[in-house]
C-alpha cells in the first residue's frame, strides 16, 4: 500500500525486453533505499514494483505483460522521469490516501493551463471509471494522490500547486499526454457492496434501474 505521496523523481535506466514482459533498471534520485530489500515494492508513476536486484542507484524490477499493456509503462523510454514511493509503514503518515499500486486505466491530459500560481489540468478518464471519480473525492494520477476538483461526464478537473509540480512530474505533463489512473479504493469495493448477492452474477453491474429498483433513487 501506498499514500501517493511522492518522495523522489528518478528515471528509466535501461529497459530490457524479456519476451512479452520487461525488466526495468530505475534510478532513484534523492530516495533513501537504506530500509529496501529484495522483494519490497515501489511504486513507479502509480505502478506497484518489487524490487528484484539493488545495484546501489536504484533497483530493478520485472515488469509484466499484463502492466505494460494496461498502463502508460509501453511508453517509458530510456530517461524518462517517474515518481516514485517507497511501501508505506505502520509509522508513515498518511498525507494522502490509500493507493494500492494497482493501475485502473489510463487517462489523457486535454487542457492545461495557468491559474494563479497554480495549474489546472483537465483529463479525460476512460468511460468505465467515470463512474468512479467524484467532484472532491482523491484520484492517484502517476502515483500521485490529487484532489478532483469538479468533473463533466468521463472528465475532471485537477489544480496542482506550485510544490507538487516542482517535487512530481505534473509540470512536465502537456496536452496529449497519458497518465496512469487509479481510482479510489473506497469507490471500487461500493460498487460491489451494493451488488449485494448479485456480485456473483458476471453480468451485474450497477445502473440506474438498479439504484431505483433497491430504493436509491426516488
Amino acid at each position: 500500500m501506498f499514500t501517493g505521496i511522492i518522495q523522489s523523481i528518478g528515471n528509466i535506466a535501461a529497459l530490457q525486453a524479456k519476451g512479452s514482459d520487461a525488466r526495468m533498471h530505475v534510478q532513484t534520485g534523492k530516495l533513501d533505499l537504506s530500509d529496501v530489500q529484495l522483494g519490497d515494492s515501489i511504486a513507479v508513476n502509480g505502478v506497484c514494483l518489487t524490487a528484484v536486484e539493488l545495484p546501489g542507484d536504484g533497483f530493478w524490477a520485472d515488469v509484466s505483460g499484463e502492466t505494460l499493456s494496461k498502463t502508460t509503462f509501453k511508453q517509458l523510454r530510456n530517461g524518462t522521469l517517474v515518481n516514485l514511493e517507497k511501501a508505506l509503514t505502520p509509522m508513515t503518515r498518511l498525507g494522502g490516501h490509500l493507493v494500492s499500486g494497482h493501475v485502473d486505466g489510463v487517462g489523457k491530459i486535454s487542457q492545461r493551463y495557468d491559474d494563479g500560481r497554480s495549474v489546472r489540468f483537465h483529463i479525460e478518464a476512460p468511460a468505465e471509471l467515470a463512474r468512479y471519480i467524484a467532484a472532491k473525492g482523491s484520484i492517484c494520477i502517476e502515483g500521485i494522490s490529487l484532489t478532483v476538483n469538479a468533473v463533466h461526464g468521463a472528465e475532471f478537473e485537477l489544480n496542482i500547486v506550485p510544490h507538487t509540480l516542482q517535487e512530481t512530474t505534473m509540470g512536465g505533463l502537456k496536452v496529449g499526454d497519458p497518465v496512469n489512473l487509479e481510482v479510489d479504493l473506497i469507490a471500487r469495493y461500493l460498487e460491489r457492496l451494493l451488488l449485494g448477492e448479485q456480485a456473483a452474477d458476471p453480468k451485474a453491474g450497477i445502473s440506474q434501474a438498479f439504484l431505483q429498483e433497491h430504493g436509491f433513487m426516488k
